[in-house]
């Protein structure tokens, strides 16, 4: 009897130090958590018409318009990411998830999510309920302090955009900026840019960059499903530890314990925490 309990003491310590190593989903969890996905999208999964480039291009030039003549990030530079980031639209991503430029979730998110291999093992990324909504939520993320400086560009400059993202973080691959630029230049997408007069330039940078600042320290409230972050609240599930719940949402350890008022390491199975800043 008290080998078996010295065993599973073990196997207890093992699975809590493996999964805080680890800070993602257990393989099971993110596997159970895809398959509620793929059954609640099931028809659409079923009947998912593939793209070729130039179908894709087609079908999403207009709303890269509308985001550029909101936002001022180039349409050129929209499709090329889309195209690169999705296959065309037939992404694993793209067909489950509707998800087309490959955003991960951040703190803010309180949409679905979806896990899949990435820079580590079941990285989550967000689920939107159409394409349309993963084109307009590619324009809300680009509208943080790392990437201000872009919008400070000609609306129509898609080398300084292809070339400030890759500077900005968005993508880690360095021949990033060369991808985009070979896109737009192989399907000509610059021929969906505008150019803007220095007035109508001003006033959209100004009104961009007023978004952007009277954000930075406040929380954020998502723009797809308008729920305030401070309402999320996480359930403390078996083999959960303080990391890989930090991980998980973005915050560090430390952030973590004083949003809970947590003195020391230990949490219990089905304690609610507060998991934003």
């Amino acid at each position: 009897m008290q080998k078996l309990i010295y065993l599973l003491f073990i196997a207890t310590i093992c699975f809590s130090s493996c999964s805080s190593r680890k800070g993602t989903l257990s393989n099971g969890q993110a596997r159970r958590n895809n398959n509620s996905i793929k059954k609640g999208k099931r028809d659409a999964i079923a009947n998912y018409q593939s793209y070729t480039s130039l179908s894709y291009i087609d079908r999403f030039k207009d709303i890269a318009i509308q985001e550029m003549n909101q936002y001022g990030i180039p349409a050129s530079i929209t499709l090329a990411q889309g195209l690169f980031e999705s296959g065309s639209g037939n992404s694993e991503l793209a067909r489950v998830a509707n998800n087309h430029f490959g955003i991960k979730c951040t703190s803010e998110w309180r949409g679905k999510s979806y896990y899949k291999d990435d820079d580590s093992a079941n990285e989550c990324f967000r689920v939107y309920d159409n394409p349309d909504d993963s084109y307009r939520d590619h324009s809300a993320f680009l509208k943080r302090k790392n990437y201000a400086k872009l919008f400070e560009l000609d609306k129509n400059d898609y080398e300084g955009w292809a070339r400030g993202l890759k500077k900005a973080g968005y993508a880690t691959n360095p021949k990033y900026p060369e991808l985009l630029i070979n896109i737009i230049v192989k399907y000509n997408l610059d021929q969906y840019d505008r150019s803007e007069g220095e007035i109508a330039k001003i006033k959209r940078e100004d009104r961009v960059l007023s978004q952007i600042n009277d954000s930075i320290g406040n929380t954020n409230t998502d723009t797809l499903t308008k729920t305030r972050p401070d309402d999320k609240i996480y359930t403390v599930k078996t083999g959960d530890t303080l990391y890989n719940i930090s991980k998980r949402f973005g915050i560090t350890v430390d952030e973590l314990k004083a949003l809970n008022s947590i003195a020391d390491d230990h949490i219990a199975i089905g304690q609610k925490l507060i998991v934003v800043k």
